[in-house]
Order: C-alpha cells, then sequence, then structure tokens
C-alpha cells in the first residue's frame, strides 16, 4: 500500500511498479549520472531498464525508461512463488508481493527493488532493532487475543496456493473497544472497500498502524491521539475484509490490525511482533 489511504482514500495496495515506469528525454548537455540524479536512482538502475545506455553515455534526444526507484525488472519461470523468487534475488517476499500490485499469481515479468533501497527499509528505524524502542508500546484491544489469522505467507487449502496475509487477524466479541498502541496522527478514518471502517495513524519512526474491520469510527482524520485512545467497536462479523481473511475462515468478529513502515516505495507491511512488544507470542 505504498499510496498512503490518507491520501487516496480508497486504495489498499500500490500499482505494480512496471506499471509506473515514466519516459525522460535526454536534453543536451545531460549525462547518464545527471539524469539518474534527477530521479533519485543510481546510474546502473537507468542502465537495466535502457540496455542502449549501457556503455555509460547517452544522446541528445534519446528516450529512456525511468522506473519509480532503483530495481530491476527480472523475467520469471512460469509457477514460480513470491517466495521463490525472493530467494532467487535475495529479496524479501512480501516486499515483492507488494511493490508488484499484491497479485498472489507471480507475472511473468517483474519488479525487483535494488539492494540499496531493502537495506534502507531495514534499517531506518531503531524499532527494528530493538523493539523496546518503538513507539508502539500498546495492544489493539483491551485484554490480549488469539491471533486468528497469522501475518506473511500462509496456505490457503481453498485454492491450494499460498496467499499473503499484510497484518493479523485478533478474535475479539463485538463491540470491543479497539485501542491505539501509541500515541500518533491519525491519517484516515473512514470506509474502505476492502477494509471495511477503518483507521490508520501514523507515528514516530515511520511507522503507521491500520485497524480494520471496526463496526463504527470515534475518531476523525488529523486527530491526535494516545496510546489506549479508543478508535471504534469491534464489527459483529467481518466487513468487506481483505480477501486473505476470508480465504483463511476468519467468520466470527475479529479486529484485523496492521504496522507499516515508510520507505522509498510508500508504507510497507510489517511483521506486527517487530515492532508492538505486546504482539509477540510469550
Amino acid at each position: 500500500m505504498p499510496q498512503a489511504i490518507a491520501q487516496s482514500g480508497t486504495a489498499t495496495c500500490p500499482q505494480p511498479a512496471l506499471s509506473r515506469l515514466t519516459r525522460h528525454r535526454v536534453a543536451q548537455g545531460e549525462s547518464l549520472d545527471t539524469i539518474a540524479q534527477q530521479y533519485g536512482l543510481l546510474s546502473a538502475t537507468l542502465m537495466g531498464f535502457n540496455p542502449a545506455t549501457q556503455g555509460g553515455t547517452v544522446s541528445p534526444g534519446q528516450e529512456l525508461l525511468i522506473p519509480p526507484f532503483n530495481g530491476i525488472r527480472v523475467s520469471v519461470t512460469p509457477g514460480q512463488t513470491w517466495p521463490q523468487v525472493a530467494e532467487a534475488y535475495n529479496s524479501r517476499a512480501d516486499v515483492l508481493f507488494e511493490v508488484n500490485g499484491c497479485v498472489s499469481t507471480v507475472p511473468v515479468s517483474v519488479f525487483v527493488p535494488g539492494v540499496n533501497w531493502f537495506q534502507g527499509v531495514r534499517t531506518t528505524t531503531a524499532a527494528s532493532a530493538a523493539p523496546s524502542a518503538s513507539p508502539l508500546q500498546g495492544y489493539p484491544l483491551p485484554r490480549r487475543s488469539q491471533v486468528i489469522v497469522n501475518y506473511g505467507w500462509q496456505p490457503d487449502s481453498a485454492q491450494g496456493r499460498l496467499v499473503f496475509n499484510t497484518g493479523v487477524a485478533l478474535a475479539s466479541q463485538p463491540r470491543t473497544p479497539v485501542l491505539a498502541v501509541g500515541p500518533g496522527t491519525v491519517a484516515f478514518a473512514g470506509t474502505d472497500a476492502t477494509y471495511g471502517n477503518l483507521v490508520v495513524i501514523n507515528h514516530a519512526q515511520g511507522l503507521q498502524t491500520r485497524y480494520a474491520n471496526l463496526d463504527a469510527l470515534e475518531v476523525r482524520a488529523g486527530q491526535m491521539v494516545r496510546q489506549g485512545d479508543r478508535l471504534g467497536p469491534v464489527a459483529p462479523q467481518p466487513v468487506a475484509p481483505q480477501p486473505v481473511i476470508s480465504q483463511t475462515g476468519a467468520d466470527n468478529s475479529f479486529l484485523f490490525f496492521e504496522v507499516r513502515l515508510n520507505s522509498a516505495m510508500g508504507w510497507v507491511a510489517q511483521n506486527p511482533q517487530d515492532f508492538v512488544p505486546a504482539m509477540v507470542l510469550r
């Protein structure tokens, strides 16, 4: 979901990176390096997308393909899974899944973000190295709850394949209060076609939390909240749930909770246990 919901309202996943390529016509006096700097890219990235530049030079009038961020375009063997592609390119399956449009079936041509960008995601927040330093020290419900859908890749028996869950579903009685796990600013509070009633909160350290499947909304966009503030009650049954939730059989009332980290490609889903100490299984 690199396009923040605060900006797009209904966008729940980015457009595939390969559908966001732009074109640049080389002007007199420009070099490959200056063009790369203009777009915040490495020269090697431009070479990968424009084989005619692999000698390191460009010519006035030449048209170049410009990707949205550093990475490469690769061809994938039909039938491969995201975890297999990730292993082949030393990447993360969840990152590849999102940057390529959140499709479960791997396309024949995919975008693999560059190593420099990937390392930035892993090191831009102290929370990733020390969860105790995270600003997310609360729990999204009044008491610990059973996790009925886990974060990450899970087998889907109905379809006979893996699906990726961007958060966790926590079993909850209807009307149970949903609580902010840390202080922050409400970026979005409204109805989303995928999440139902949804609250999105931006926190320090480039973190964002999302609370979905609410019965009502008790905060508004732009409002400052503290840890433990009420955001709304849990809906009595799934309200426009994420497809992965319905596929895994979470038919009773639940809260769907996500943690996201801001990066060069937008808000990337993270394992809540890595950033919310109270979520760690004991």
